[in-house]
């Protein structure tokens, strides 16, 4: 579960690092603050696209890479 949790918790840093709220990042990208919520305490998976939403409203770029195990 180790890259769930390491995925919740950048989705958080970036998001406090931006100084928003969950209610502000709702209002910048259109997800309910209830789902941001949810990602954010570990009781739902994001899409891709839905990652890309959310570090738009932050003012950040995704990224992903594969590394060796």
């Amino acid at each position: 579960l180790a890259p769930e949790f390491d995925i919740i918790q950048a989705m958080i840093d970036a998001r406090k690092d931006s100084g928003l709220t969950q209610k502000e990042l709702a209002h910048r990208t259109g997800i309910a603050q209830s789902d941001i919520s949810k990602l954010e305490h570990g009781n739902a998976n994001p899409s891709l696209r839905t990652l890309q939403r959310l570090a738009a409203g932050m003012g950040k770029k995704l990224r992903i890479e594969f590394t060796s195990a």
